[in-house]
């Protein structure tokens, strides 16, 4: 199983964090971004999130072993929602395990913010009044 995950399943951010479990690793972080009802001043209903799923995986897995050599961490994991998700539900969930928590937090942030620049990921915003909009798309260099 890869290590960067495209899911139209619910994510279980207990369930991720207990597969990161490493006897090495005195350091635990996770990220786990959620479906808020806002954005830039608009009330939102709902996301949906699509992908080329191929690409997607692929370029994940980079950003992945990007994290593990620049931070020189152990386990690193991510897992990316795709379909329709509703108010609170998770989007995005980020694991890093490492011997200790600076390079830990580090390399969690640096995952989540390769994903949003580099994995081919599009979502669509669905409001209560108005047309549905595709925003923040990462790019289709390569697609």
């Amino acid at each position: 199983m890869s290590d960067f995950r495209i899911s139209r399943s619910e994510i279980v951010p207990a369930e991720e964090i207990a597969a990161l479990e490493d006897a090495a690793s005195g350091a635990v972080v996770s990220f786990c971004g959620r479906v808020r009802n806002h954005n830039e001043g608009r009330s939102v209903a709902r996301l949906e999130y699509e992908c080329y799923e191929e690409l997607a995986v692929s370029e994940g897995e980079r950003v992945l072993g990007e994290a593990r050599e620049k931070f020189g961490v152990g386990k690193v994991r991510c897992v990316h929602r795709t379909g329709d998700l509703a108010i609170g539900e998770p989007a995005v969930w980020v694991g890093v395990a490492a011997g200790h928590r600076e390079e830990a937090f580090a390399a969690a942030r640096f995952v989540i913010d390769e994903v949003k620049k580099r994995v081919p990921i599009w979502k669509r915003e669905h409001y209560p009044e108005g047309p549905a909009e595709w925003i923040n798309a990462a790019p289709t260099e390569g697609a």
